[in-house]
């Protein structure tokens, strides 16, 4: 039985973390560099542990003062939210000899997806499409020229093991391969510790379709409907919804059933995302990749479904069964997330650090803000940018839409530049407003600006 859960993470997560917890009558402990001392995760958590500087390899990537600060403060389980050490198979393991519980998947299948490769044969095995590539490492630039030549250009070529956006390259033509090549592996290898690469063809004007999973440990597994998150800009989200215009009940479920294939494929458990580029002229889709965590656009689920996956989450690892059959998971109209970041589009998407001076959070029906802001908060410069997410929710896509803008005039946030004003003119895109996206929307909406 899960009595104390550690939280490995920081920002809005963490304190998202520490509500749901709260509400189960489950205690908490939070952990904090030098630099988060006054954090508001510090100050809602039961107890709060330091665990090192600033800098996240001395802090929150340092899974021996995590565990160090689990020992010392008694908790029995770890919640690592998503980033640092999240999708760490090492520290799973390091929690199993430690007998605390990790709250997420299993090291195998941490494994398993979190090697690109790997996934991609798994898929293949489990009737799950996937796009026209390689299915083994690139030897080299000509070996990636060989594969291209076979699936046509545009190709990515992609870090096996990694995400956020880091470690790919888009390739149009074979005189760039071998600078591609070169740039992505330097890249993957100093954000992943791993410069193994793999290729993709290259869909054009396709969608990024997610579809969020819930697995226990009884072989049960169920998706909770698809997010679109096609507006992206350099490979990172930006603002998602749920569920997509981009099909209808049963290409929803359709999708839904191979999600559900290809997480019991990989023997996961706990909830994963299992992302899909979605070719909307053909109809056809193809499975990306299994992100093994709640990932950051997770509250547009819980919107459209009234299913707390924090709280599931800590069901399953617990040892509980699924809380919901298939057929009893509702689909309750739309919901829209837009990533609120402290930087200056005027400048380049620049960070922008400072104190919150002033600060009023919208409301109203249908209206949720996830933050760790708060007035007189420094904003480090240490880690990533994003300080809340804005999330309404309405009957329709329309009137969703609608809350949004009302909701991001309605914010003030005082001290720092935000990316607010630049939401705000997304939602009042004509290709945004009917739906009309893909993952190159937002890039070429900047070139026109």
């Amino acid at each position: 039985m899960i009595n104390k859960v550690l939280i490995a993470n920081r920002g809005e997560i963490a304190v998202r973390i520490i509500r749901a917890c709260r509400e189960m009558g489950i205690e908490t402990v939070a952990v904090y560099s030098t630099a988060d001392e006054n954090a508001l995760h510090t100050q809602l958590a039961d107890e709060a542990v330091c665990i090192g500087p600033p800098a996240p390899k001395d802090s929150y990537l340092s899974a021996y003062n995590i565990l160090s600060a689990a020992r010392i403060s008694g908790a029995d389980a770890i919640h690592p939210g998503y980033g640092f050490l999240s999708e760490n198979s090492k520290f799973v393991r390091m929690c199993g000899k430690s007998n605390i519980v990790f709250i997420g998947p299993d090291a195998e299948a941490m494994e398993k997806m979190g090697d690109k490769l790997m996934a991609r044969r798994i898929m293949t095995e489990a009737k799950v499409p996937v796009i026209p590539g390689s299915l083994d490492a690139l030897e080299d630039a000509e070996d990636a020229k060989k594969i291209a030549k076979k699936v046509g250009y545009p190709v990515m070529i992609k870090a096996a093991n990694g995400g956020g956006g880091r470690g790919i390259r888009k390739v149009d033509r074979e005189e760039d391969i071998e600078e591609a090549f070169s740039a992505a592996y330097k890249e993957a290898l100093g954000a992943f510790g791993d410069g193994t690469l793999y290729m993709e063809k290259c869909i054009m004007d396709a969608r990024h379709i997610e579809v969020q999973i819930l697995c226990d440990h009884y072989g049960e597994a169920i998706y909770l409907y698809e997010r679109e998150c096609s507006l992206q800009r350099r490979n990172q989200k930006v603002m998602e919804e749920a569920p997509s215009v981009a099909f209808g009940p049963e290409k929803r479920t359709e999708i839904g059933e191979a999600a559900v294939r290809a997480a019991k494929a990989s023997g996961y458990k706990n909830a994963g995302t299992i992302e899909f580029l979605y070719d909307e002229a053909s109809g056809n889709y193809y499975f990306m990749e299994l992100n093994a965590r709640v990932q950051v656009e997770h509250p547009v689920t819980e919107m459209i479904t009234g299913i707390d996956i924090v709280r599931e989450q800590i069901l399953i690892a617990n040892g509980g069964k699924l809380s919901y059959r298939q057929e009893d998971v509702p689909l309750m109209g739309h919901a829209i997330e837009c990533r609120i970041n402290a930087e200056d589009p005027m400048k380049n998407f620049m960070p922008s650090i400072g104190t919150i001076e002033a600060l009023h959070l919208p409301g109203g029906p249908g209206v949720r803000f996830d933050t760790a802001m708060y007035t007189g908060y420094k904003i480090p410069p240490t880690y990533d940018s994003m300080i809340g997410k804005l999330i309404v929710h309405a009957p329709t896509r329309a009137r969703a839409m609608a809350k949004m803008r009302a909701a991001l005039t309605e914010l003030v946030v005082d001290g720092v530049e935000t990316n607010a004003d630049f939401q705000l003119d997304l939602l009042n895109n004509e290709d945004v407003m009917e739906g009309k996206l893909d993952t190159g929307l937002v890039g070429r909406i900047m070139e026109e600006r």
